[in-house]
């Protein structure tokens, strides 16, 4: 091989992208091309990094199958790195299978482990677990073995359990000291700082705190009654009540929740979930409609009495009732919570991440661009949104699992 080709990649692999944009920076060969897109991704030039290793991939062609699948897989991470997760996941596939046919398992590796971080960041956690189950057990580079853990991590906790987060964190620090990668070892300690910072907010009898991650997995052990605000889920010691579709019976049950063990007036109830100043007989009889449909579903949880003045939410076996909510409470929690890491997202992804159509996570970030919650750069097709900085930022620990299609 070259020697400045293979120099070029040690010092890629080391972490060194400005040693390596040395030895190849004047060179236009499909090699060369390849290296100085990665080093330019690195430096976090995603736009030509990304040009440059499309050019690569062309030029090696269908003659060298091994290089360019090893360069379709570094064009896919910058895509997921630029969160462009509509980038088409079976050509990630199929490069995947070419290199493990031609027996650079290494690449293929790492090209599983990017499949598996996009499947995470759509909130497809039961995809991105089985690729991980199907990972081939031996040794692996150290760099692979932490990009492993952080998956393993990132499951954990879009799925509320902080001590098993925690333990594979704890695994993913030691590979990346192995590694000797500094951004690597940066990435670990984010995460790590993440998982230990508050997560929501807790209303009980009255009082608030925040949580950490550690404690809402304690909460779920607990005997207490949930109402989640953020998933729109009530829950107790394994049972859960969705109310995702249900908003007026949900703004009902936190009303109801946070009020506890209190009554709520019925007035109150109308104006805060009808948005009516002045009630009449037909809200009346509207919220009596309301709280029949919701105590026919949260049966299995708990009741929703009639009192002289209004309503009262009583747990079954005279358990407590608590509010978890976001720590922003905007009306657009979940697509602050997906900014929040720190990236720039295309209105596209987000409602791909989300679940829902790209014209409502439109209207969302207006409203927060509004609020000065989020800010864009860019224009048309170019455009891409990201988290105002700010103190005490929403938390993507609770986020929603969103459906998502390839």
């Amino acid at each position: 091989m070259d020697p400045l080709i293979s120099s070029a990649a040690r010092a890629l692999s080391s972490g060194a992208p400005l040693d390596a944009l040395n030895l190849v920076a004047l060179r236009d060969d499909a090699p060369a091309l390849a290296l100085r897109g990665i080093a330019l991704a690195q430096l976090g030039d995603l736009a030509r990094a990304r040009a440059l290793v499309h050019r690569a991939a062309r030029a090696f062609g269908p003659r060298r199958p091994a290089a360019r699948a090893r360069c379709i897989v570094a064009e896919a991470e910058i895509a997921l790195v630029s969160r462009d997760v509509k980038w088409p996941g079976r050509m990630l596939d199929a490069a995947r299978a070419t290199l493990q046919a031609q027996g650079d398992h290494v690449n293929a590796e790492h090209a599983r482990y990017i499949s598996a971080r996009r499947l995470l960041l759509l909130g497809r956690l039961d995809e991105a677990q089985r690729l991980l189950d199907e990972a081939p057990a031996g040794s692996l580079p150290a760099a692979l073995n932490t990009a492993h853990e952080l998956t393993v991590a990132g499951i954990a906790v879009r799925r509320g359990r902080a001590n098993a987060a925690s333990a594979a964190l704890g695994r993913a620090q030691i590979a990346a000291r192995r590694s000797a990668i500094p951004a690597l070892i940066s990435e670990v300690q984010d995460a790590a700082d993440t998982l230990n910072a508050p997560a929501a907010r807790l209303f009980l009898q009255g009082r608030e705190r925040t949580l950490r991650l550690a404690e809402v997995e304690a909460l779920h052990a607990s005997k207490i009654l949930v109402v989640d605000a953020c998933r729109n889920v009530l829950w107790r010691s394994g049972i859960a009540v969705p109310l995702v579709t249900r908003p007026v019976l949900f703004s009902l049950a936190r009303i109801l929740g946070e009020a506890w063990p209190e009554d709520v007036p019925r007035d109150v109830l109308i104006e805060r979930v009808f948005r009516m100043k002045v009630a009449d007989e037909t809200h009346r009889a509207r919220l009596r409609v309301e709280i029949g449909r919701l105590r026919a579903l949260l049966e299995p949880l708990a009741d929703v009495r009639a009192t002289p003045e209004g309503f009262v939410l009583v747990p079954r076996n005279a358990g407590e009732v608590a509010v978890l909510a976001r720590l922003e409470d905007t009306p657009h929690g979940a697509v602050l919570a997906l900014l929040a890491d720190g990236e720039s997202w295309p209105s596209s992804a987000l409602a791909l991440a989300l679940g829902t159509s790209q014209r409502s996570v439109q209207r969302a970030l207006d409203s927060l661009a509004a609020s000065g919650l989020a800010q864009s750069q860019g224009r048309g097709r170019a455009r891409r949104w990201m988290a105002s900085p700010l103190r005490g930022f929403t938390t993507s620990l609770l986020l929603p699992l969103a459906p998502a299609v390839d």
